[in-house]
């Protein structure tokens, strides 16, 4: 009743397949920013969203492959810091090492050659200076082998990280001035280089114009995610009887997807923790209603108040497990939903203040 003689023309897994790459686009570009923005939350978020569309039969997945290794790019560096989440089988491999494996298959995508050189040694420096940093030694050394057999950086730079992980100097000038920030600021030049020349944002500018015309017609009204999808002739049936709307999208609400954590496959976008995925399952249901968002604003003041009994935890939960494990401590404890980051965080407050025995 509603398709036009175009639709009878037009194949619809045709049409299905260019819609579907549009979305992808908007998400590869949300990816970029949230990543940019150091957004963890919502670059995990975006990212579930956009490794499930990836793998959807309706896309033509060869033509957005790139696309695909550069998420997968930003999510280990995005976890970097996190030794415990894995992205390859083996075990040994930590986030920064698959980075660096990742990025090198995207020699071609990068225009700049001395900018894919200089992202290929702050990957290699960081990943051993924050083992060092975590005060493993041993997986430092680990690192410098690994790379080795890659032959992705100069010999004599392999030779000075070599001497710097037996001192086991964690503040020396090479890994001041080949940063964790630097990499971050070297990538942010990457992409935003790469969306110039590969545009990602058609329905971007297509929200943005209709953003702008409803402002102009509506007086303060929401603008409602469904009236994105009406076409030109429901917008005209809209203004000549205002009192009805449109829903093209049903207002039931849908299952949200979730990784499929009990499998481990080879290759991931991302890895998170079980820990992880529950919280942030928890996030997204503590977002569906008003009431359990202020409720959520109040608990998040609540927590912020360090008592001596959570950091008595974090203290047995070092010794347990040791410095930089903060994912398996916060399984043992309670810390009332404070993150990996927030006890990192307060550890160092206790070692400032000589708190720890």
């Amino acid at each position: 009743m509603e398709s036009s003689s175009t639709d009878k023309s037009v194949s619809s897994t045709r049409v299905t397949a260019v819609a579907s790459g549009w979305m992808l686009d908007f998400l590869f570009v949300s990816l970029c920013r949230s990543f940019k923005e150091g957004n963890f939350d919502a670059f995990n978020e975006t990212l579930s969203v956009f490794e499930a569309l990836f793998q959807s039969k309706s896309l033509n997945a060869a033509a957005h492959n790139e696309k695909f290794l550069i998420s997968a790019f930003l999510a280990r560096v995005m976890h970097g810091k996190q030794l415990d989440v894995l992205f390859e089988k083996d075990e040994r491999v930590m986030p920064l090492m698959s980075a660096a494996s990742v990025w090198s298959s995207l020699e071609n995508a990068v225009e700049d050659k001395d900018l894919f050189k200089e992202i290929t040694i702050l990957l290699f420096v960081q990943a051993v200076a924050i083992c060092l940093e975590k005060g493993q030694r041993s997986s430092a050394s680990s690192v410098l082998k690994w790379f080795e057999k890659k032959n992705t950086y100069p010999r004599n730079l392999g030779i000075n990280l070599s001497t710097i992980v037996t001192k086991a100097d964690t503040y020396h000038p090479v890994f001041m001035n080949f940063s964790f920030n630097r990499l971050l600021e070297t990538i942010h030049s990457f992409l935003d280089d790469y969306l110039k020349k590969n545009p990602c944002d058609f329905l971007i500018k297509k929200a943005t114009v209709f953003v702008q015309s409803s402002q102009n017609t509506m007086d303060s009204e929401p603008v409602e995610l469904q009236d994105i999808a009406v076409s030109e002739k429901q917008s005209e049936a809209t203004q000549k009887n205002k009192k009805t709307k449109r829903k093209l999208l049903s207002t039931k609400p849908t299952e949200a997807w979730s990784p499929d954590i009990t499998k481990k496959p080879c290759v991931s976008l991302t890895r998170l923790s079980s820990r992880e995925v529950c919280h942030l399952m928890a996030r997204k249901t503590l977002e569906t209603s008003p009431l359990q968002n202020s409720e959520k604003c109040m608990e998040k003041k609540t927590r912020r108040k360090w008592t001596a009994k959570l950091d008595k935890c974090l203290k047995d939960g070092v010794k347990r497990h040791g410095q930089g494990n903060w994912s398996r401590i916060l399984l043992d404890y309670d810390f009332e939903g404070r993150t990996g980051i927030m006890l990192k965080d307060r550890w160092r407050v206790l070692l400032r203040t000589d708190k720890v025995g």
